[in-house]
């Protein structure tokens, strides 16, 4: 099965996916995550796990428009106190949203970098091949960490 240019994610209300949906000017995709700079390798990671709230906005069609990444410190700072001021951020920018609705949504792959760090939804895909059609191919959210594949339903691993 090939990948799906738009590619379904499905509204969780009591896991990962709590925080998305549509509102007046599209879809939304938002959370707070803790993400480690692209080629960061180990060690010393409460100084390097940073925090952040995160919004990607979407059209109707599901095609990035914009994203906004604020970050808030690191683990090292006092996780719980960083997570809060995240998740404050974020309280305050869906509120922001007009006629919000959270629900099941459907976007494009697309990738963002902010301060070192990939965000998006981005096509992997380990070579696997079985009767000449690609077995081992996903869609990874990051730095979220949630996996989309075939059958391309919306539900994800982590």
């Amino acid at each position: 099965m090939s990948v799906p240019e738009i590619i379904p994610i499905r509204y969780e209300p009591d896991y990962r996916t709590r925080t998305i949906g549509r509102w007046r000017g599209g879809q939304f995709f938002a959370s707070v995550t803790g993400a480690f700079s692209e080629g960061w390798i180990g060690g010393d990671w409460e100084k390097r796990r940073r925090w952040c709230a995160v919004l990607h906005r979407f059209d109707g069609a599901g095609r990035h428009l914009d994203s906004r990444i604020e970050f808030t410190g690191t683990s090292a700072d006092g996780e719980r106190r960083v997570i809060d001021a995240a998740s404050g951020l974020l309280d305050e920018w869906l509120d922001a949203l007009p006629e919000r609705q959270y629900q099941d949504i459907a976007i494009a792959p697309f990738t963002v970098q902010c301060e070192g760090v990939r965000f998006g939804l981005v096509l992997e895909d380990d070579g696997a091949e079985e009767d000449g059609e690609a077995r081992g191919v996903w869609a990874e959210f990051y730095p979220d960490g949630l996996g989309f594949s075939a059958p391309w339903d919306g539900e994800y691993d982590t």
